[in-house]
Protein backbone atom coordinates (compact mmCIF):
# COMPACT_ATOMS: atom_id res chain seq x y z
CA UNK A 1 0.00 0.00 0.00
CA UNK A 2 1.58 3.31 -0.87
CA UNK A 3 0.57 6.31 1.39
CA UNK A 4 1.15 10.03 0.35
CA UNK A 5 1.44 12.41 3.25
CA UNK A 6 1.90 16.14 2.05
CA UNK A 7 3.94 18.37 3.91
CA UNK A 8 1.18 20.93 4.83
CA UNK A 9 -0.75 18.13 6.39
CA UNK A 10 -0.80 19.04 10.28
CA UNK A 11 0.01 16.75 13.04
CA UNK A 12 -0.34 17.02 16.73
CA UNK A 13 2.26 15.41 19.35
CA UNK A 14 1.03 15.11 22.95
CA UNK A 15 3.72 13.32 25.18
CA UNK A 16 5.05 12.78 28.39
CA UNK A 17 5.22 10.33 31.60
CA UNK A 18 2.36 8.28 32.43
CA UNK A 19 -0.14 10.13 34.52
CA UNK A 20 1.04 13.67 33.33
CA UNK A 21 -2.91 14.69 31.81
CA UNK A 22 -1.72 13.95 28.56
CA UNK A 23 -4.91 12.55 27.72
CA UNK A 24 -7.05 15.77 29.20
CA UNK A 25 -4.64 18.23 26.63
CA UNK A 26 -5.27 15.89 23.72
CA UNK A 27 -9.45 16.02 24.45
CA UNK A 28 -8.99 20.30 25.23
CA UNK A 29 -7.13 20.80 22.02
CA UNK A 30 -9.65 18.24 20.26
CA UNK A 31 -12.44 20.30 21.31
CA UNK A 32 -10.82 23.51 20.65
CA UNK A 33 -10.61 22.29 16.55
CA UNK A 34 -14.00 21.08 16.91
CA UNK A 35 -14.88 25.23 18.04
CA UNK A 36 -12.82 26.18 14.75
CA UNK A 37 -14.93 23.78 12.67
CA UNK A 38 -12.48 20.94 12.12
CA UNK A 39 -12.62 17.41 13.26
CA UNK A 40 -9.56 15.87 15.55
CA UNK A 41 -9.01 11.80 15.65
CA UNK A 42 -6.91 10.91 18.42
CA UNK A 43 -4.37 8.12 18.04
CA UNK A 44 -2.72 6.22 20.76
CA UNK A 45 0.56 6.29 21.30
CA UNK A 46 1.05 4.16 23.97
CA UNK A 47 2.47 0.81 24.19
CA UNK A 48 -0.28 -0.89 27.06
CA UNK A 49 -2.67 1.09 25.29
CA UNK A 50 -2.43 -0.61 22.29
CA UNK A 51 -3.44 -4.19 23.65
CA UNK A 52 -6.80 -4.97 24.11
CA UNK A 53 -6.55 -7.12 26.74
CA UNK A 54 -5.57 -4.57 29.33
CA UNK A 55 -8.14 -1.67 29.28
CA UNK A 56 -8.21 -0.90 33.15
CA UNK A 57 -4.21 -1.40 33.83
CA UNK A 58 -3.49 1.05 30.36
CA UNK A 59 -5.55 3.32 31.86
CA UNK A 60 -7.06 3.20 28.31
CA UNK A 61 -9.95 5.54 28.23
CA UNK A 62 -13.78 4.56 28.04
CA UNK A 63 -16.41 5.38 25.74
CA UNK A 64 -17.62 8.23 27.94
CA UNK A 65 -13.76 9.85 28.63
CA UNK A 66 -13.57 9.89 25.24
CA UNK A 67 -15.96 12.77 24.80
CA UNK A 68 -17.39 12.00 21.29
CA UNK A 69 -13.67 12.38 20.36
CA UNK A 70 -12.94 9.38 17.67
CA UNK A 71 -9.85 7.18 19.23
CA UNK A 72 -7.66 5.10 16.95
CA UNK A 73 -5.28 2.52 17.66
CA UNK A 74 -6.58 1.63 21.32
CA UNK A 75 -6.99 -1.68 22.28
CA UNK A 76 -6.16 -2.47 18.55
CA UNK A 77 -3.76 -5.51 19.24
CA UNK A 78 -4.52 -8.83 20.80
CA UNK A 79 -2.28 -9.65 24.17
CA UNK A 80 -0.93 -12.98 21.93
CA UNK A 81 0.87 -10.91 19.59
CA UNK A 82 3.70 -8.36 20.37
CA UNK A 83 2.89 -5.20 19.20
CA UNK A 84 6.47 -3.92 18.31
CA UNK A 85 7.75 -0.47 17.36
CA UNK A 86 8.33 -0.80 14.07
CA UNK A 87 4.41 -2.52 13.73
CA UNK A 88 2.56 0.24 15.68
CA UNK A 89 4.62 2.89 13.57
CA UNK A 90 3.26 1.30 10.08
CA UNK A 91 -0.57 1.22 11.36
CA UNK A 92 -0.37 4.45 12.69
CA UNK A 93 1.31 5.61 9.28
CA UNK A 94 -1.35 4.34 7.89
CA UNK A 95 -3.79 6.16 10.15
CA UNK A 96 -2.65 9.14 10.04
CA UNK A 97 -3.02 8.86 6.09
CA UNK A 98 -6.30 8.38 6.53
CA UNK A 99 -7.23 10.84 8.65
CA UNK A 100 -5.73 13.67 6.61
CA UNK A 101 -7.44 12.04 3.82
CA UNK A 102 -10.73 12.71 5.22
CA UNK A 103 -9.87 16.39 6.22
CA UNK A 104 -9.23 15.90 10.09
CA UNK A 105 -6.13 16.31 12.02
CA UNK A 106 -4.64 13.66 13.84
CA UNK A 107 -3.63 14.02 17.60
CA UNK A 108 -0.88 11.43 18.47
CA UNK A 109 -1.05 10.84 22.36
CA UNK A 110 1.18 8.87 24.46
CA UNK A 111 3.91 8.31 26.10
CA UNK A 112 6.35 5.49 24.48
CA UNK A 113 8.66 7.58 23.32
CA UNK A 114 10.38 4.50 20.80
CA UNK A 115 7.27 4.23 18.95
CA UNK A 116 7.22 8.05 18.53
CA UNK A 117 10.63 7.97 17.31
CA UNK A 118 10.00 5.28 14.93
CA UNK A 119 7.26 6.83 13.07
CA UNK A 120 8.81 10.50 12.87
CA UNK A 121 12.31 9.43 12.22
CA UNK A 122 12.03 5.74 10.66
CA UNK A 123 13.69 2.21 11.34
CA UNK A 124 16.95 1.07 11.24
CA UNK A 125 17.11 -1.90 7.83
CA UNK A 126 18.76 -3.91 10.09
CA UNK A 127 18.93 -7.34 8.37
CA UNK A 128 17.42 -10.44 10.48
CA UNK A 129 19.80 -11.73 13.50
CA UNK A 130 21.72 -14.76 13.04
CA UNK A 131 19.82 -17.33 15.43
CA UNK A 132 22.96 -18.70 16.55
CA UNK A 133 24.70 -15.25 17.60
CA UNK A 134 21.48 -14.62 19.81
CA UNK A 135 21.32 -17.31 21.70
CA UNK A 136 24.92 -17.22 22.61
CA UNK A 137 24.79 -12.94 23.24
CA UNK A 138 21.71 -13.92 25.58
CA UNK A 139 22.80 -16.81 27.17
CA UNK A 140 25.82 -14.42 28.46
CA UNK A 141 24.82 -12.70 31.87
CA UNK A 142 24.27 -8.84 32.11
CA UNK A 143 28.17 -8.24 33.65
CA UNK A 144 30.02 -10.47 31.08
CA UNK A 145 27.30 -8.89 28.41
CA UNK A 146 28.11 -5.42 28.80
CA UNK A 147 31.96 -5.84 29.11
CA UNK A 148 32.17 -7.54 26.00
CA UNK A 149 29.93 -4.28 24.92
CA UNK A 150 32.20 -2.29 25.83
CA UNK A 151 35.22 -4.33 23.87
CA UNK A 152 33.20 -4.35 20.28
CA UNK A 153 30.97 -1.03 20.50
CA UNK A 154 32.51 1.12 23.26
CA UNK A 155 30.79 3.74 21.85
CA UNK A 156 27.16 2.63 21.95
CA UNK A 157 28.46 0.91 26.08
CA UNK A 158 28.82 4.53 27.64
CA UNK A 159 25.47 5.36 26.17
CA UNK A 160 23.52 2.38 28.26
CA UNK A 161 23.50 1.41 31.95
CA UNK A 162 25.74 -1.37 32.82
CA UNK A 163 21.90 -3.03 34.43
CA UNK A 164 20.43 -2.57 30.96
CA UNK A 165 20.20 -6.34 29.86
CA UNK A 166 17.82 -6.09 26.83
CA UNK A 167 19.63 -2.74 25.56
CA UNK A 168 23.47 -4.19 26.10
CA UNK A 169 22.43 -7.87 23.88
CA UNK A 170 20.59 -5.71 21.25
CA UNK A 171 23.57 -4.12 20.33
CA UNK A 172 25.75 -6.46 20.93
CA UNK A 173 23.95 -9.43 18.93
CA UNK A 174 23.71 -6.71 16.27
CA UNK A 175 27.82 -5.98 16.00
CA UNK A 176 28.21 -9.77 15.80
CA UNK A 177 25.80 -10.26 13.12
CA UNK A 178 26.00 -7.81 11.14
CA UNK A 179 29.59 -6.49 11.77
CA UNK A 180 28.11 -3.22 11.86
CA UNK A 181 27.38 -0.89 15.24
CA UNK A 182 23.70 -0.15 16.02
CA UNK A 183 24.73 3.42 15.92
CA UNK A 184 25.65 3.55 12.29
CA UNK A 185 22.78 0.75 11.13
CA UNK A 186 20.31 4.02 12.45
CA UNK A 187 22.08 6.38 10.63
CA UNK A 188 20.76 4.70 7.49
CA UNK A 189 17.11 4.96 8.93
CA UNK A 190 13.64 4.79 6.49
CA UNK A 191 10.07 5.16 6.81
CA UNK A 192 10.16 8.19 9.41
CA UNK A 193 7.25 11.09 8.83
CA UNK A 194 8.70 14.14 10.50
CA UNK A 195 9.58 15.43 7.24
CA UNK A 196 6.34 14.93 5.28
CA UNK A 197 4.08 16.69 7.78
CA UNK A 198 3.61 19.93 9.71
CA UNK A 199 4.61 18.78 13.33
CA UNK A 200 2.85 20.38 16.36
CA UNK A 201 4.43 18.93 19.32
CA UNK A 202 3.80 19.13 23.25
CA UNK A 203 5.80 17.42 25.95
CA UNK A 204 4.37 17.81 29.32
CA UNK A 205 7.46 17.60 32.48
CA UNK A 206 5.32 17.98 35.44
CA UNK A 207 7.24 18.18 39.18
CA UNK A 208 7.70 14.61 39.58
CA UNK A 209 6.26 14.33 43.20
CA UNK A 210 3.26 15.62 41.92
CA UNK A 211 3.48 12.87 39.45
CA UNK A 212 4.30 10.54 41.72
CA UNK A 213 1.60 10.58 43.98
CA UNK A 214 -0.62 10.96 40.75
CA UNK A 215 0.64 7.18 40.09
CA UNK A 216 -0.23 5.73 43.34
CA UNK A 217 -3.53 7.32 42.96
CA UNK A 218 -4.46 6.00 40.29
CA UNK A 219 -3.28 2.51 40.19
CA UNK A 220 -5.30 2.65 43.54
CA UNK A 221 -8.27 3.18 41.51
CA UNK A 222 -7.37 1.02 38.99
CA UNK A 223 -7.89 -1.77 41.91
CA UNK A 224 -11.61 -0.59 42.37
CA UNK A 225 -12.25 -0.22 38.80
CA UNK A 226 -11.59 -3.83 38.12
CA UNK A 227 -7.45 -4.57 37.64
CA UNK A 228 -7.61 -7.99 39.42
CA UNK A 229 -10.41 -9.30 37.86
CA UNK A 230 -8.46 -7.88 34.22
CA UNK A 231 -5.34 -10.01 35.40
CA UNK A 232 -7.77 -13.04 35.84
CA UNK A 233 -9.16 -13.18 32.69
CA UNK A 234 -5.79 -12.51 31.20
CA UNK A 235 -3.62 -15.61 32.93
CA UNK A 236 -7.02 -17.48 32.25
CA UNK A 237 -5.58 -17.39 28.01
CA UNK A 238 -2.40 -19.48 29.24
CA UNK A 239 -0.36 -16.67 27.01
CA UNK A 240 3.58 -16.88 26.74
CA UNK A 241 4.83 -15.38 30.04
CA UNK A 242 7.29 -13.01 27.72
CA UNK A 243 4.90 -11.35 25.54
CA UNK A 244 4.73 -7.88 26.52
CA UNK A 245 1.12 -7.89 27.66
CA UNK A 246 2.42 -10.35 30.57
CA UNK A 247 4.81 -8.12 31.43
CA UNK A 248 2.71 -4.73 31.54
CA UNK A 249 3.26 -2.85 35.01
CA UNK A 250 0.38 -4.31 36.92
CA UNK A 251 0.16 -7.55 35.72
CA UNK A 252 2.80 -9.67 37.31
CA UNK A 253 2.48 -7.96 40.57
CA UNK A 254 -1.16 -8.64 40.56
CA UNK A 255 -0.29 -12.37 39.50
CA UNK A 256 1.94 -12.94 42.26
CA UNK A 257 -0.78 -12.07 44.38
CA UNK A 258 -3.61 -13.69 43.10
CA UNK A 259 -1.28 -17.03 43.44
CA UNK A 260 -0.65 -16.56 46.99
CA UNK A 261 2.40 -15.54 46.41
CA UNK A 262 2.32 -11.72 48.12
CA UNK A 263 -0.03 -9.45 50.09
CA UNK A 264 -2.62 -7.40 48.81
CA UNK A 265 -0.39 -4.49 50.32
CA UNK A 266 2.95 -5.79 49.27
CA UNK A 267 1.33 -6.18 45.67
CA UNK A 268 0.21 -2.60 45.39
CA UNK A 269 3.36 -1.35 46.76
CA UNK A 270 5.07 -3.13 44.43
CA UNK A 271 2.83 -1.94 41.45
CA UNK A 272 2.97 1.44 42.35
CA UNK A 273 6.61 1.29 42.93
CA UNK A 274 6.86 0.13 38.95
CA UNK A 275 4.68 2.45 37.62
CA UNK A 276 6.80 5.36 39.86
CA UNK A 277 10.27 3.66 38.25
CA UNK A 278 8.21 3.97 34.69
CA UNK A 279 7.06 7.32 34.91
CA UNK A 280 10.96 8.06 35.63
CA UNK A 281 12.21 6.88 32.84
CA UNK A 282 10.08 8.11 30.74
CA UNK A 283 10.84 11.54 32.07
CA UNK A 284 14.24 11.51 31.62
CA UNK A 285 13.51 10.15 27.98
CA UNK A 286 11.29 13.21 27.19
CA UNK A 287 13.67 15.88 28.91
CA UNK A 288 16.61 14.56 27.16
CA UNK A 289 15.78 13.05 23.44
CA UNK A 290 13.24 15.15 21.52
CA UNK A 291 14.19 17.93 19.68
CA UNK A 292 14.97 21.54 21.63
CA UNK A 293 12.41 23.42 19.64
CA UNK A 294 9.51 21.38 20.99
CA UNK A 295 7.19 23.07 23.31
CA UNK A 296 7.99 21.88 27.32
CA UNK A 297 5.17 22.26 29.88
CA UNK A 298 7.04 22.18 33.37
CA UNK A 299 5.00 22.25 36.54
CA UNK A 300 2.43 24.56 34.85
CA UNK A 301 1.18 21.24 33.30
CA UNK A 302 -0.31 20.05 36.90
CA UNK A 303 -3.16 22.70 36.09
CA UNK A 304 -5.96 22.02 34.80
CA UNK A 305 -5.82 25.76 32.71
CA UNK A 306 -2.93 24.54 30.02
CA UNK A 307 -4.16 27.46 27.62
CA UNK A 308 -4.34 25.24 24.41
CA UNK A 309 -4.44 27.89 22.68
CA UNK A 310 -0.90 29.06 23.28
CA UNK A 311 0.71 26.10 23.19
CA UNK A 312 -1.04 25.47 19.74
CA UNK A 313 -1.51 28.28 18.04
CA UNK A 314 -0.14 28.11 14.42
CA UNK A 315 -2.52 24.65 14.33
CA UNK A 316 -5.50 26.61 15.27
CA UNK A 317 -4.65 28.97 12.75
CA UNK A 318 -4.42 27.00 9.98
Amino acid sequence: MSIMISPNLPLALIAGPTASGKSAVALALAHRLAEAGRKAVIVNADSAQVYADLRVLSARPSEEEMAGVEHRLFGAWDGAEACSAAAWAARAREEIADIHAGGAVPILVGGTGLYLKVLLEGIAPIPQIDPAVRATVRALDEDAAYKLLQVEDPLRAAELDPGDRQRIARALEVKRSTGVTLADWQMAKAGGIAEEVTLHPLLLLPDRTWLYERCDRRFEAMLEDGAVEEVEALLARELDPDLPVMRAIGVPEIAAFLAGETSREAMIAAAQQATRNYAKRQFTWFRRQPPAEWARIGPECESESIDIGTYFASLLRD
